[in-house]
């Protein structure tokens, strides 16, 4: 099965994903419920899976989705090596 090497925690993050949420404060909140992380915590963790291959294979749509909206963040702050030389 797609994304079996993916731990539980992992799994359930990508699920969690999935929903919407109206404000940050609520999804802020449902973080510290469901998984008993701080939203810094979390957000670690989802970076970290957008990354892994396991994680696109498991939740396709999921992972693409955030990873899009990651790309148009960095680029709309600009990279870190913008302004470094």
């Amino acid at each position: 099965m797609p994304g079996s090497e993916l731990s539980e925690r992992d799994r359930n993050i990508l699920a969690f994903e999935e929903q919407r949420f109206t404000y940050q404060g609520a999804k802020d909140q449902a973080i510290r419920d469901t998984f008993g992380l701080s939203a810094t915590t979390y957000y670690q963790i989802l970076a970290r899976l957008l990354d892994d291959e396991r994680a696109l294979a498991y939740k396709p749509l999921v992972v693409r989705r955030l990873r899009r909206l990651r790309s148009t963040r960095f680029r709309a702050h600009g990279s870190p090596e913008q302004g470094s030389s």
